[in-house]
C-alpha cells in the first residue's frame, strides 16, 4: 500500500477521501486555489499546495500544476475525486508516466466510455441492451432528420461527449427537429469542443437506474447493487437511494448482469457506475431497461451504496490501485436495508434555484446521520465552483423509514444568510408520490406547484413576537449574556408590558400585526385565533444565542446573528429574517411607479430627511439606508407629498420592506 495520496479535487469529495486515507494511515495532500485558501479540505490535509487562481481552468483543471504539486510533496498516488480531471484520460496517462499511482481506471477504459456514440456501439457488441437510436458517423442534417423519423417521436438529441444535461434536447414534433439539433450542436461544441450528436428514443416516463461496479487488476469484476437517481431537476440529481424501489430479484439480476458485461467489455479496473434508463410506465421490467452511459469514477451518490453494503468504496479504490484483489467476492456482498442521500445546494429555490454565495455565518447540520461536507460555519460559498455544500445520508431498515428520517433531517438544516435548498428537499421527500415510490425524472417538473413552500407568515409572526415579548430578551440563564437588544429599547418595547401586547414585525419584508396575550412567563396566545405560542430555551441545541418557539404544533428554531438587530427563525429547512418595528409601518404592495419606496437590500436607517406631510420634488432624498458600509439614498420618484414614513432612524430593515410612500400632486 502506498504511504501518501494527493487528492486532485476540493470540497466535499476531498474531505471524504481524506477521511478514509487517515483511517488507513496514509498521508494526505491537498491542492487548492486562491479562492480556497481557508477551505476545510485544506485544513484537514496533512499538507496543502497552492496551485493557482480561483478559475478552475487555471488551478483544479491544470493537470501540470497538480502533477507538480505531487512531485514537490512526494505523493505516491493521486485520487481525482469526481468532476475536474477525474475522467480525463490524458491526465491519467500523465500520472502514470510520472511514476505515480493513478487511483482510477486505465486511460483506455476512460476513452472507450467517454464518447456516448462509441460507448453504445461497444455495448451492442458486448450484448448490453441500449436505447433504440442512432449513433452513426454521418452527421448530416438530412441523415439525422431521417433517423429521428425512423426512431419515432419524441426523440432525445444528445451531444456524444455530453454530460450533466449539456447538449441534450428533447424534440416532440418533427417541425422542431432542426432547431433542437442546432441547439444541441452549439452546446456540445461550447461545453466539450465536439458538436457531434446521437439520437435516442425519448422514454416518456424515464427512471434513472445505475449499478455500482468494481474491477481489479486480476480480472475480477463485481457489482454492489443498484441505485435509483430518478429525482432530478434539469438533469441534475437531487435525491438518490439504494436499492431502487420496485426492483424485483429477476430485474435486478438482469440489470446487474448487464452492468458486469459492460465493465468487462472495457477491462474495467476500480470504481465505476453503469447508468441505465428504464421505462417506468408499467413498472420495472428486464426488457425495459437500457444502457445510457458509464461514469468512469466514483459517483457523488456513492454513500448510499456504502450504507447498504457496508463497504468503504474509497478504501477499495486504494487497495485495487495498489494491486490488491477485490476484498470481497460477489456472493459475499449483501444488501442491507435502505439508504437515501439528499444533495444540499447553496441555491435559492424561490428565485429559480439561482446559486447563492457568501459567508456561512450560520451553518448547522442535523445530528445522528451521515453528513459529507466540505464547508463549515464561517466558511465561504464561492462563485467559482459547484454550489453543493453537503450531502445528507440516512440508512434505515425500510424505504419508508429512510424517507421519513431524511425528510426530518432536511428540516433540521440551518443555513444563513446563504440560501439553501433544504426546505425544497424536505417537501420532495414528504410528497405522497415520492413516499409511494412513484418517481420518474419528470417528477419535480410535474409536481412544481405542490413543491412550493407553505405560507407561514402568520405562524412566523406569532413566533417572532413571542420572542420579542419574552423576558429572556435581557439574557436567560445559560445564555452567553448577550441578546439582540440587551437592556436597550431598540424596537420601542418594554419588558414588563401589560398582557395583550401588539407587535408589528416584518417577516422577509412582509408586515405582520400580532396581538398576543401572555399566559405565563414563556407562554402566549393569539388574542384573535387563540393559537398558543411557547418559548423554550433549554437544551444544548438552543444555547447560546438560540431557542425553540412552538406555535400550535409547529416548531421554529431561533438564531440571533451577531451582526444584526434582527433574528432568524428556521422551520422545515427554511430560514426567515425577522425585524420588529414600532413606527407606523405601511402594508401594501405598491411599486415605485405609484410612490412606494422599498428597501433594495437589508440595512440600517441612518436618516429620514422628510416627514409625513412634507412636499418633495423628484429626486429628493426621502430615506437614507446604510448597507455594506455605504449609504444609499432612496429618492422621490416624482413631485408630490410624503404620505407616510414607515421606519425610524436606527431601524434595521430587510430588503423589500416599504420605507415610505409618496403621493403624487397630479
Amino acid at each position: 500500500m502506498f504511504k501518501s495520496v494527493l487528492v486532485a479535487n476540493r470540497g466535499e469529495i476531498a474531505c471524504r477521501v481524506f477521511r478514509t486515507a487517515k483511517r488507513m494511515g496514509i498521508r494526505t495532500i491537498a491542492v487548492y486555489s486562491e479562492a480556497d485558501v481557508d477551505a476545510l479540505h485544506v485544513r484537514e490535509a496533512d499538507e496543502a499546495v497552492l496551485i493557482g487562481p480561483a478559475a478552475a481552468r487555471e488551478s483544479y483543471l491544470d493537470g501540470a500544476k497538480v502533477l507538480a504539486a505531487a512531485t514537490a510533496t512526494g505523493a505516491e498516488a493521486i485520487h481525482p475525486g469526481y468532476g475536474f480531471l477525474s475522467e480525463n484520460a490524458d491526465f491519467a496517462e500523465a500520472v502514470a508516466a510520472a511514476g505515480l499511482i493513478w487511483i482510477g481506471p486505465d486511460p483506455s477504459s476512460i476513452r472507450a466510455m467517454g464518447l456516448k456514440d462509441a460507448a453504445k456501439e461497444l455495448m451492442i457488441q458486448a450484448g448490453v441492451p441500449v436505447t433504440p437510436g442512432y449513433q452513426g458517423a454521418d452527421q448530416s442534417e438530412a441523415t439525422l432528420t431521417a433517423e429521428a423519423a425512423r426512431i419515432g417521436y419524441p426523440v432525445l438529441i444528445k451531444a456524444v461527449a455530453g454530460g450533466g444535461g449539456k447538449g441534450m434536447k428533447r424534440v416532440d414534433d418533427p417541425a422542431d427537429f432542426a432547431d433542437g439539433l442546432a441547439s444541441a450542436k452549439r452546446e456540445g461544441a461550447a461545453a466539450f469542443g465536439d458538436d457531434r450528436v446521437l439520437i435516442e428514443r425519448y422514454i416518456t416516463r424515464p427512471r434513472h437506474i445505475e449499478v455500482q461496479v468494481f474491477g481489479d487488476k486480476h480480472g475480477d469484476v463485481v457489482h454492489l447493487y443498484e441505485r435509483d437517481c430518478s429525482l432530478q431537476r434539469r438533469h441534475q440529481k437531487v435525491i438518490e437511494e439504494a436499492p431502487a424501489p420496485g426492483m424485483s430479484e429477476a430485474v435486478r439480476a438482469a440489470v446487474t448482469g448487464a452492468a458486469i458485461k459492460a465493465a468487462k467489455a472495457v477491462n474495467y479496473v476500480g470504481a465505476g457506475t453503469i447508468e441505465f434508463i428504464a421505462d417506468a410506465s408499467d413498472g420495472l421490467k428486464a426488457d425495459g431497461i437500457w444502457f445510457m452511459e458509464m461514469n468512469t469514477r466514483l459517483q457523488v451518490e456513492h454513500p448510499v451504496t456504502e450504507s447498504v453494503t457496508g463497504v468503504d468504496l474509497v478504501e477499495w479504490q486504494f487497495r485495487v490501485a495498489a494491486g490488491e484483489p477485490l476484498p470481497l467476492k460477489q456472493d459475499q456482498i449483501k444488501l442491507n436495508g435502505w439508504a437515501m442521500e439528499a444533495r444540499l445546494y447553496a441555491e435559492d429555490p424561490a428565485n429559480g434555484f439561482l446559486p447563492s454565495i457568501g459567508r456561512l455565518e450560520h451553518f448547522v447540520m442535523p445530528d445522528g446521520i451521515r453528513i459529507d461536507t466540505g464547508v463549515e460555519q464561517g466558511g465561504e460559498v464561492s462563485q467559482f465552483y459547484d454550489p453543493m455544500i453537503a450531502k445528507l445520508i440516512v440508512h434505515e431498515g425500510t424505504r419508508e423509514a429512510a424517507a421519513a428520517r431524511l425528510a426530518e433531517a432536511a428540516g433540521e438544516v440551518e443555513v444563513w444568510p446563504v440560501k439553501a435548498n433544504a426546505g425544497f428537499l424536505k417537501r420532495c421527500l414528504e410528497h405522497p408520490r415520492f413516499v409511494a415510490g412513484d418517481v420518474d425524472t419528470g417528477f419535480i417538473a410535474a409536481e412544481e406547484a405542490a413543491l412550493q413552500p407553505q405560507d407561514l407568515n402568520y405562524e412566523l409572526g406569532l413566533a417572532a413576537s413571542a420572542l420579542f415579548l419574552t423576558d429572556w430578551i435581557s439574557g436567560p440563564p445559560g445564555n452567553d449574556g448577550g441578546s439582540p437588544w440587551g437592556d436597550r429599547d431598540t424596537f420601542g418595547f418594554r419588558m414588563n408590558r401589560e398582557p395583550g401586547s401588539i407587535s408589528v414585525v416584518a417577516i422577509d419584508g412582509v408586515r405582520q400585526d400580532v396581538r398576543l396575550q401572555r399566559l405565563d412567563h414563556h407562554s402566549f396566545q393569539d388574542e384573535e385565533r387563540k393559537t398558543s405560542v411557547s418559548v423554550d430555551f433549554g437544551g444544548p441545541r438552543y444555547a447560546p444565542r438560540r431557542a425553540e418557539v412552538s406555535v400550535a404544533e409547529r416548531s421554529f428554531h431561533y438564531y440571533w446573528p451577531e451582526t444584526s438587530d434582527g433574528v432568524v427563525l428556521f422551520s422545515k429547512g427554511l430560514g426567515h429574517s425577522v425585524v420588529r418595528f414600532t413606527s407606523g409601518v405601511t402594508a401594501g404592495s405598491a411599486t415605485v411607479s405609484d410612490g412606494s419606496l422599498r428597501a433594495p437590500m437589508p440595512g440600517k436607517i441612518v436618516a429620514t430627511p422628510v416627514k409625513a406631510g412634507d412636499a418633495v420634488t423628484k429626486g429628493q432624498p426621502v430615506v437614507v439606508l446604510e448597507a455594506m458600509k455605504m449609504e444609499h439614498a432612496l429618492t422621490a420618484p416624482f413631485d408630490g407629498v410624503v404620505e407616510s414614513v414607515a421606519a425610524s432612524v436606527g431601524d434595521q430593515v430587510v430588503d423589500g420592506f416599504e420605507l415610505a410612500r409618496i403621493k403624487s400632486e397630479a
